[in-house]
């Protein structure tokens, strides 16, 4: 065997044990204690984050971050991946510590020159917008620690009820338009909330509280309807009113295009988020009018009626 091909055995094997001794890594690969220490010292040297137990029955811990064996990318992958990562950087917060940016890194790092080349032109030319919304990265991180090792986890959360302290079993997160929301189960209330986390002020893991089973079999794609009666809200929209919804998660795959391109849309929403929906629709403008129903045209109303009085 190859050193090379040696040490990427290594790696592999280091990863599915955690710990070992030095000669129990002799006996995998048939070779003297003193060659595989230096192959141990050479990997280290690498990056790979192993380190010495002292003392009777010592030997070698994985640190708590693993590292994966080497992978092969064609050219049209290392694009995909470099704007990809690029594009995190335009979220104010992200789930994760500086991973994307030390994977880009090492990444870009051992790419061939012909292909930093051309994917250095895609630099600051290329990008996915998100906008820029004032998050905590930690608590974002908490929250998505808890789904990698099953944890409940205790928040400070600001409501119109004020601030309030809720232990939540997240089901999962997603961003959208900028912000990140994180659907859970709460302790407190005895129920699924989807939860804002631009509005938790601080979080930890709470291992005093158990699990559920059922909320850990929960994706995002299954989570419980809303308990509230669904009505259906209507929409009137100019050409650039679809254009701006024909991506939105609620909206977009109901909307009706004419042929002037304009268009309509009728989707049904819990009762008690009228407010939310019409917030949406409100910042389009004049390229949206709602029709129905009429709680939400009679909310917009007094938005206007509002915004009137302020300006005059």
């Amino acid at each position: 065997m190859l050193k090379s091909q040696r040490l990427i055995r290594m790696i592999m094997i280091i990863n599915a044990r955690k710990s070992f001794t030095v000669q129990e890594m002799a006996d995998e690969f048939g070779l003297s204690t003193r060659t595989v220490t230096r192959d141990l010292l050479e990997l280290s040297e690498l990056g790979v984050p192993i380190y010495s137990i002292q003392g009777r029955g010592g030997g070698y811990r994985l640190l708590q971050e693993r590292l994966l064996p080497p992978i092969a990318f064609t050219e049209s992958e290392a694009v995909a991946m470099f704007i990809a990562c690029r594009s995190l950087r335009h979220l104010s917060a992200l789930p994760f510590d500086e991973g994307a940016e030390s994977a880009l890194h090492k990444f870009y790092h051992y790419l061939p020159e012909d292909s930093k080349t051309r994917i250095d032109r895609l630099k600051d030319k290329v990008a996915i917008w998100s906008p820029h919304r004032q998050v905590l990265p930690d608590c974002l991180r908490t929250l998505m620690q808890s789904i990698m090792v099953r944890s409940v986890v205790a928040i400070e959360y600001r409501s119109t009820h004020g601030v309030e302290l809720r232990n939540i079993q997240p089901v999962g997160l997603y961003e959208s338009d900028g912000y990140w929301y994180c659907p859970a189960y709460c302790f407190l209330r005895e129920d699924y909330r989807v939860f804002r986390a631009d509005r938790i002020l601080a979080a930890s893991l709470n291992e005093s509280i158990d699990c559920r089973e059922d909320v850990e079999q929960r994706t995002l794609w299954d989570l419980p309807q809303e308990r509230a009666p669904l009505i259906p809200m209507s929409l009137e929209l100019s050409p650039g009113g679809v254009h701006a919804l024909r991506s939105d998660q609620w909206f977009g795959e109901s909307i009706r295009v004419r042929d002037d391109g304009g268009g309509t849309v009728t989707v049904d929403i819990p009762s008690d988020k009228i407010p939310f929906y019409s917030d949406m629709i409100w910042r389009l403008g004049e390229d949206a009018r709602i029709v129905a129903p009429e709680e939400a045209v009679e909310y917009v109303r007094r938005k206007i009626e509002a915004m009137r009085l302020r300006y005059s």
